[in-house]
């Protein structure tokens, strides 16, 4: 990475206008993450979402992805979640359909067909989401007792719901207008933001708690006092660190791949020779990037969703409750209440079965996107093949082979990245009696860190393309 060519590029006014382009329209969805949604009175909607959050995996995930447009009872509280599962709905149905796997390979022209389709499925998904959303939300408040101003007509419905549509496709066209920028992947830069944008409000309350000096300051070898609090200083610190590491281990893990050497066949035309020459075909260690953990934590946490729904609408639902205990993730909210006896069997349930569904949807998630006869059969065509190991099937068998020794390690370590918070959290259980609020977020960490990686890698190829004559 030349971060040298990189801000010696921005002289140029096209890459200029581009990065220009991509901070405004990020501005401008940060602005709408704050646009209510037209429905009764915010607050009180906002009071309903925090309970749901606390009580929900899915609904503190969704908060995540979404900016905070959450909690904020925003337009944008359904998101990006129909267009991404549209987009997942379509790849699973392009593989499975072969008429639609030829259309994909068909160039340009294919590709946006299939993309056509998948805005088209992302509207009725949105419309379902949001009036799942809106109903769940309303329930809410109604069985908290909490008095409305005014009880919501037909219309009001309808508004509301077309509100959040709109503003799940308007997100959708801000991802897509960034990618025709061509500096890194509009959805994901989306995403991203909503995760970053989540950091002031977090160092807010971080810093109002290390400043806090009722209970002391910080001494410094007798010799002078910091005014901070000395447990909030250390714990800081010691996040700060684990921080860091993590971050390293992510980029180590998000870089590694095994690199395959590719030959090719040496041809004679006439009195010219072709071919000859050496390649390579690397292979990533995690193929399948963060969907894994992404559709682990959609699938395991929808069981405690339709608990939640079931126990809106009959508080004495023993199967609800049920759902309710063992799918809802362990935190610093909910350990006091699920958990009055300190750990037990029961704490270990949800993060064993969100580690065995992190590794299964790897294998499953790469074995979608990595046709190993496919690739097989594209070198074969093209002349080329890996030494020792025959053209075609054998080719074949010795792809799946590697790609099946990666997933295993990749797996777990995707699956040991998703397991950080609660890690985290049994250690502070096991020293103070209590998890701490501010569990490492491997999910988040790792969004960040592979977004980060592969936008910086399109900036750079882009600034090497804008600069190319001042290297000449």
């Amino acid at each position: 990475m030349n971060f040298k060519t990189i801000f010696k590029s921005f002289k140029n006014k096209d890459m200029l206008k581009r990065i220009m382009i991509v901070l405004g329209l990020l501005v401008m969805y940060r602005f709408l993450a704050h646009i209510p949604v037209p429905l009764g009175e915010p607050a009180t909607f906002q009071e309903a979402i925090q309970n749901l959050i606390q009580k929900s995996d899915f609904g503190s995930f969704l908060n995540l992805i979404s900016g905070g447009g959450l909690t904020t009872f925003s337009i944008l509280l359904v998101g990006l979640s129909p267009y991404i599962t549209a987009s997942i709905v379509v790849q699973l149905v392009t593989k499975a359909i072969p008429s639609l796997e030829e259309l994909s390979q068909d160039g340009e022209s294919g590709r946006r067909k299939i993309n056509q389709w998948t805005r088209i499925l992302a509207v009725p998904l949105a419309i379902v989401q949001s009036i799942a959303y809106i109903f769940i939300l309303y329930q809410s408040v109604i069985s908290s007792n909490v008095a409305m101003a005014y009880t919501p007509t037909t219309a009001d419905w309808m508004l509301s719901v077309t509100a959040m549509v709109a503003g799940s496709m308007i997100l959708m066209w801000f991802g897509e207008l960034i990618t025709e920028q061509g500096i890194g992947n509009g959805i994901s830069i989306v995403i991203f933001t909503s995760i970053i944008s989540q950091l002031p409000a977090t160092l807010t309350s971080l810093g109002a708690a290390l400043f806090d000096t009722s209970a002391g300051t910080l001494s410094l070898f007798g010799w002078f006092n910091l005014p901070v609090n000395p447990t909030i200083f250390w714990i800081v610190l010691g996040f700060a660190v684990a921080i860091l590491i993590v971050i390293y281990f992510l980029v180590k893990l998000n870089e590694a791949q095994r690199v395959i050497t590719i030959n090719y066949a040496k041809r004679v035309h006439g009195n010219s020779a072709y071919g000859g020459i050496k390649s390579i075909l690397p292979l990533k260690l995690i193929a399948a990037g963060v969907v894994p953990v992404i559709f682990a934590t959609a699938f395991l946490s929808l069981p405690a969703l339709i608990g939640q729904l079931l126990q809106t609408i009959n508080p004495d639902n023993g199967f609800a409750t049920t759902l309710m205990t063992l799918f809802t993730a362990p935190s610093a909210n909910n350990f006091a209440t699920m958990y009055p006896d300190g750990i037990t069997a029961q704490w270990f349930f949800y993060p064993a079965v969100y580690f065995v569904l992190v590794v299964l949807f790897t294998y499953f998630y790469t074995g979608i996107i990595f046709n190993t006869k496919e690739i097989a059969d594209n070198l074969q065509k093209q002349g080329a093949f890996i030494e020792g190991v025959r053209p075609g099937q054998q080719t074949a068998e010795y792809l799946g082979k590697t790609i099946n020794r990666l997933n295993l390690f990749g797996a777990l370590a995707l699956g040991f990245v998703a397991m950080l918070p609660f890690i985290t959290d049994y250690i502070f259980i096991v020293i103070s009696g209590a998890p701490i609020g501010l569990s490492l977020s491997g999910t988040g960490l790792l969004i960040v860190v592979t977004v980060a990686l592969e936008n910086l890698r399109q900036i750079n190829s882009r600034a090497l393309m804008v600069t190319y004559d001042e290297y000449k």
